[in-house]
């Protein structure tokens, strides 16, 4: 027979801390109770007890002077309120996942929201859960919570807040999050099962699948181990939950070719080795022994260690990490990324394998603290030297501005960049760049003062050359550009086709005479050229915007005849006449004489650039395209009528 021991069996983190927290009570001496069981097992509580920790069920039955110890399923406000009352010292042994969701329905109610928890409502946690928030509201599961719905359907509409116990499962909370995701308009959830206990119950599921029979080791009150149970049950034949070593029948394992074993959060060590020890008695081939696995769960870190996990968890403050030893791994979002503007579902996301730096080991608390950010800024110094080395380009963010530059955080580094070298125009704030992305060379490097210099307009020149050679090389009379205007002159505007500029004369803005070419365009702006003409050899480069498809002749001789009347703006004034655009691209002539129905010296006493008239079409010259208007003749036809009108009455 083949036993295969989980490798997450036994102790998780929150329970093993808030042991070790009673222990250490013990050997301080003085008196000290724990109120409630610290944890789910009848065995340790027994022990510590043997140690002098004595068990109390209410706040009332603390003896005067003695200290408290919180066990790790935590207790209500109320609870702690009561015991500060009371001058009591207090040890606070609550799974500091636990504390976390305090923090969450507490935070959630202050915000006008309505705390949802999903669990088992008697159990301790969740009671404690409840307690600090003054009308929380316990589903066990999407069954519930569609019952909770239908009795209020307002409900639906309501802020709510959900969060789980840490020991759910996984589908249990899952269903939830899917139910409340289609019935309810304005939910937040906060996924606050604990990582180690998804890890065990994926584990003793998979495990359970591969094996005839399957052990579970745990206090039958537990509702960690309860579960564990039942998962393996959905894919095990047979699944026995035992407490300690006296109760495992041998027989019953009789002819099972493979058997697991796994073990609640709550389960010591010892008690687990004494169930190994009984079945190894019988000459029966464990794959790996539990001192084995006792030493890896133990081993211990060092600052600076360089280590991989798994994320399990990601909460709007952390990420946990699964280390594979006895404390979990969490890092900061702080630690996470130097990048300002990085989200954190673009990072990581669960299941995740993650490499980090450790910053500290806290034996107190649990936990390993953990620097993704650190690991990248002593890789990202190695990758700059190599990058000043080879001259690669490298991608970096804007981070800080000043009057001498900017600072690039590239690979976690501080990178400062010379107004000079900034590529920005010198009258334009170096403040412009914040926060931006941007490319650029390492030019300078000097590890041991932490001084890196880098340019970004030595990209963008090297980048401009190879644009433009590549336009230069493909340039031709009549192919169209999407370009950048990128100044402007009395004669034309400079547009930017990608690395070259190319002149658009004014003539060629628009159809419409115009006097500057600020009336079409201005700096920035995004325009479509074709090119005119290009001069490899000169590098000079023609285009045009104007339209050619349409030519504005035939659109007037389309529109008008002679004879016809048309509203016209004035658009240049000389000492013989005035000019007046009838459509974009053709002018007509006002003749002095045809401006007024009497002398007048000169066409400005009469009219002015921007004027809009109406005239008559009294000529077009088809052959040298001109027209000529009149606004006399207007006038006197205008005369005649009244006249006749006159004559008439």
């Amino acid at each position: 027979m083949k036993i295969v021991l989980a490798k997450s069996a036994g102790f998780c983190y929150g329970v093993r801390r808030a042991v070790e927290m009673a222990q250490e009570a013990a050997a301080q001496g003085g008196s000290w109770v724990m109120l409630g069981s610290i944890i789910h097992n009848r065995d340790v509580v027994d022990s510590l007890e043997r140690q002098g920790v004595g068990t109390v069920d209410s706040v009332e039955q603390v003896p005067p002077g003695s200290g408290v110890i919180v066990r790790s399923h935590g207790e209500s406000r109320a609870t702690f309120q009561s015991l500060a009352e009371r001058g009591a010292r207090v040890m606070d042994a609550t799974c500091p996942n636990v504390t976390h969701i305090h923090q969450i329905v507490a935070r959630a109610e202050e915000q006008g929201r309505q705390p949802v928890i999903v669990g088992t409502p008697d159990h301790p946690e969740v009671t404690a859960i409840a307690g600090w928030c003054r009308s929380p509201v316990v589903l066990s599961g999407a069954e519930d919570l569609e019952r909770w719905l239908a009795e209020d359907p307002q409900r639906r509409s309501f802020p709510l807040t959900f969060v789980s116990q840490t020991t759910s499962t996984r589908k249990i909370w899952d269903d939830c999050v899917k139910k409340a995701k289609k019935e309810c308009t304005n939910p937040e959830f906060f996924d606050t099962i604990c990582g180690a206990t998804s890890k065990r119950q994926e584990e003793a599921h998979r495990l359970a699948a591969q094996c005839d029979k399957m052990v579970v080791i745990g206090d039958r009150k537990s509702s960690n181990t309860k579960r564990l149970a039942e998962i393996c049950r959905e894919v095990c034949p047979e699944v026995f939950l035992i407490e300690r070593a006296a109760d495992l029948d041998l027989s019953r394992l009789a002819q099972a070719n493979v058997v697991g074993i796994t073990a609640g959060a709550s389960t010591p060590g010892w008690i687990i080795k004494e169930v190994c020890d009984k079945m190894s008695n019988e000459i029966m081939e464990i794959e790996k022994s539990f001192e084995e696995l006792l030493e890896e769960s133990i081993k211990t870190l060092n600052n600076g260690d360089k280590v991989t996990g798994t994320v399990v968890a990601i909460t709007p403050t952390e990420v946990q990490v699964e280390l594979g030893i006895k404390y979990p791994g969490y890092i900061a979002l702080s630690e996470l990324s130097d990048d300002p503007t990085a989200k954190v579902e673009d990072l990581v996301k669960v299941g995740d394998e993650i490499e980090s730096i450790v910053m500290q080991v806290s034996d107190r608390d649990c936990l390993v603290k953990l620097s993704k950010r650190r690991l990248d800024i002593n890789k990202g110094w190695e990758e700059i030297e190599t990058a000043r080395e080879n001259e690669t380009v490298m991608d970096g963010v804007v981070v800080e501005d000043n009057k001498g530059g900017v600072v690039v955080s590239v690979k976690g580094i501080r990178v400062f960049v010379p107004a000079s070298q900034t590529g920005l125009p010198r009258e334009t704030p170096m403040s412009a760049l914040l926060k931006e992305k941007v490319r650029l060379v390492i030019t300078e490097v000097n590890r041991a003062r932490r001084r890196v210099v880098g340019s970004i307009s030595k990209v963008q020149r090297a980048e401009r050359a190879a644009a433009a050679e590549k336009v230069w090389a493909e340039i031709e009379e009549g192919k169209r550009y999407t370009g950048t205007v990128k100044s402007l002159t009395s004669y034309g505007a400079f547009v930017d086709i990608g690395g070259v500029d190319g002149m658009v004369h004014i003539s060629e803005l628009s159809w419409s005479r115009i006097k500057h070419p600020s009336e079409v365009v201005k700096v920035g702006d995004t325009v479509d050229v074709y090119v005119i003409a290009a001069d490899k050899e000169k590098k000079k480069i023609s285009l045009g915007m104007k339209d050619h498809s349409q030519d504005p002749w035939a659109v007037f001789t389309s529109t008008y005849q002679v004879g016809d009347v048309a509203n016209v703006r004035v658009v240049k004034l000389m000492t013989f006449g005035a000019f007046a655009e009838i459509v974009p691209g053709v002018d007509g002539l006002i003749h002095i004489s045809q401006i007024a129905d009497h002398r007048i010296e000169k066409p400005g006493d009469v009219l002015a650039e921007g004027d809009k008239v109406d005239v008559k079409i009294t000529d077009i010259d088809m052959e040298n395209k001109k027209v000529s208007l009149s606004i006399r003749a207007l006038l006197e036809e205008g005369g005649e009528e009244e006249a006749e009108a006159e004559e008439q009455e």
